[in-house]
């Protein structure tokens, strides 16, 4: 028998019970994959973090990403709340985290204020997919309960990926967004049509200076009816703003915020930031705050 310690956390918040809350096995190693699945089963967060020692010399640390059903190759909410917890453990100075995750070797920037932290990640290569024909794109509005009308004429509709990827449909306005009731049964379906597993809907519709955008996630193919906070789909939504001259951005970088979660009283903010070449996107990079909930430990 072993004891593993588990702390769940909030993350993009620095306020207990907003944000995405993500659970963390800091000092996995030893656990199997099944366990990891029923941990992460067990706690039903949208994704639990295992750290695991690494397995070679380019890297600090492993992290594997389990939903309550399956295993997913990156997310940046658990991300934030994984290496949050790390620095805590191991009270970490400001620094660079090398993390071997399943879309590659990233790095992680540890940015210490006094005795808290901010993490920032480096997502994956920004891949864009062709804009779906109106048929496909008109299926996923009704699944949604949008109409054509709802959308936000600058945006069309496709699947963009930094590691994880999601469908971005922009909108007009924040009370759409807001009263969203999606057919979940529906979404579902259509992913496995279309090879992707989430639906952001966003808005630029905004009432402050300090956030860009408001959105929401749907990925009921993954078991997660609502994502409270997600990390893996404004990243690759300040990818898209560039690359459809949206927004633009000063000194070779887009910098800006945005808030989700709002909808389920969990709301949180991401920090998004992404590097230009010219006037396309390179580089994405996501961060925020993090707070711990609880902790406990678990006897196997």
């Amino acid at each position: 028998m072993k004891k593993y310690k588990i702390h769940q956390v909030d993350a993009f918040t620095s306020t207990k019970f907003q944000g995405n809350p993500a659970g963390v096995v800091s000092h996995a190693d030893g656990l199997s994959e099944t366990q990891m699945q029923a941990i992460a089963r067990e706690l039903n967060n949208s994704e639990t973090a295992f750290l695991l020692s690494p397995t070679s010399a380019d890297h600090d640390v492993w992290v594997r990403f389990f939903t309550p059903t399956m295993e997913v190759a990156s997310c940046g909410h658990a991300t934030i709340a994984a290496h949050y917890v790390r620095a805590l453990e191991n009270n970490l100075p400001s620094c660079t985290v090398i993390q071997k995750i399943g879309i590659g070797i990233l790095p992680v920037e540890i940015i210490r204020a006094g005795d808290d932290y901010r993490i920032v990640m480096t997502q994956g290569a920004i891949e864009f997919s062709e804009p779906f024909p109106a048929a496909k794109r008109d299926a996923i509005l009704s699944a949604l309960g949008l109409a054509v009308g709802d959308l936000d004429e600058r945006c069309p509709v496709q699947i963009v990926s930094t590691g994880h990827s999601k469908v971005l449909i922009g909108i007009r306005k924040r009370a759409t967004l807001n009263s969203l009731k999606p057919n979940l049964a529906r979404l579902g379906v259509i992913s496995d049509l279309i090879k992707c597993n989430g639906y952001y809907v966003f808005t630029l519709d905004c009432d402050t200076q300090d956030v860009l955008a408001h959105g929401r996630m749907f990925a009921p193919a993954m078991g997660i009816a609502e994502d409270p906070v997600t990390g893996n789909a404004n990243g690759p939504l300040g990818a898209y703003l560039v690359r459809h001259r949206v927004a633009s951005g000063t000194n070779g970088v887009l910098s800006f915020m945005a808030r989700q979660g709002e909808a389920m009283g969990r709301p949180g903010i991401v920090e998004v930031m992404v590097e230009l070449d010219g006037d396309k996107p390179k580089t994405v990079r996501v961060g925020g705050r993090a707070v711990v909930a609880f902790e406990t430990t678990l006897e196997l």
